[in-house]
């Protein structure tokens, strides 16, 4: 018989799951945690859900983005809080959207930066928001390709 067991390599993500529980273990290096899909449709409340993990990632990033921004400007920014929600929306009702027809998928961002900043320092960094390397892959098209093993 053979193993047909995934490899774990250097930098991977793997996510393994059983069936019928909608529980996803997840490990990425030596950080471990669950994922689950929402209470109402059938998911046990035992970690966040795969659009949570998606803006915990995007939350992050935007975060430690503009932390990093201020630190180099030597900016008096003393704290980040990024506030993120998920939606369907109609094509139709975006008027920034390049999609005219169907569903798309809305990301909704507030931003709020504690500190003593000035009006500039404000715009840019949330001018910068916009270039954290996860909000770049998110807004760009996403090519995934899936192999059995």
């Amino acid at each position: 018989m053979t193993d047909t067991a995934i490899t774990e390599k250097e930098g991977d993500v793997v996510v393994r799951g059983r069936a019928r529980t909608l529980v996803q273990g997840i490990s990425i290096g030596a950080h471990r945690l669950l994922a689950h899909e929402p209470l109402e449709v059938g998911g046990p409340a035992t970690g966040p859900t795969p659009y949570g993990l998606i803006l915990a990632g995007l939350g992050a990033c935007t975060s430690m983005t503009l932390e990093m921004y201020a630190q180099r400007k030597g900016w008096p920014l003393e704290s980040v809080t990024v506030r993120l929600r998920h939606m369907k929306i109609y094509a139709q009702d975006c008027s920034d959207c390049e999609t005219k027809e169907g569903m798309i998928d809305r990301i909704e961002r507030e931003i709020e930066l504690a500190g003593p900043l000035n009006a500039e320092q404000k715009a840019k960094l949330m001018e910068i928001a916009d270039k954290c390397p996860v909000h770049r892959t998110l807004s760009r098209e996403i090519n995934v390709k899936t192999h059995l093993v």
